[in-house]
């Protein structure tokens, strides 16, 4: 059994593709968040499967977040991957605008993103060059906008059913949007 530890992957990846990194932390829960560009994650993800030391052979999952105010980084798409050998998990983050969401599809390097990118397309727009068959998966077809993003009200401001005490909000909470 290997004995890779945070530190050393971290050490390994620096040292074989160090020029791909672009920033890399410990997150609160003791996971190596490594950060790339979207040009770089396929090399990146390709190495970080098949180094034998490395070993992250399972994608866990893949989630996007929208940070509205991030100019030219408003989506932020995070990679999850684990090493069940050693049992050491990485994440590997890509940022991308709004206004152009192209990142490349991993489902080559793993199947099982298939789904997963779709999801995130579906809710956040992200286009992922060479997806097989990259069409919404939840959401109906014909739907102009991606409901994840926060860009929209969270609540019908036409409504006047409700209650904003009951809710734990004090005032009038139309006013608050406005």
């Amino acid at each position: 059994m290997s004995s890779l530890t945070n530190e050393l992957a971290h050490a390994r990846i620096l040292q074989h593709a160090g020029e791909m990194v672009l920033h890399s932390e410990t997150a609160y829960d003791g996971v190596t968040i490594v950060e790339t560009a979207p040009e770089n994650l396929i090399g990146l993800l390709t190495l970080l499967k098949e180094d034998e030391a490395l070993n992250y052979h399972f994608l866990t999952t893949l989630n996007v977040i929208h940070y509205p105010d991030q100019t030219g980084k408003e989506l932020g798409i995070t990679y999850h991957l684990h090493n069940w050998i050693d049992n050491r998990r990485l994440r590997v983050r890509v940022w991308i605008s709004s206004e152009k969401p192209f990142v490349s599809s991993i489902s080559g390097i793993w199947p099982s993103a298939n789904w997963m990118e779709r999801q995130e397309f579906d809710f956040f727009g992200v286009q992922f060059t060479g997806h097989p068959n990259l069409k919404r998966i939840l959401n109906v077809e014909d739907l102009d906008v991606f409901p994840l993003r926060k860009e929209y009200r969270l609540e019908d401001g036409t409504r006047t059913d409700k209650d904003d005490r009951f809710f734990g909000r004090e005032g009038n909470y139309q006013q608050r949007l406005d």
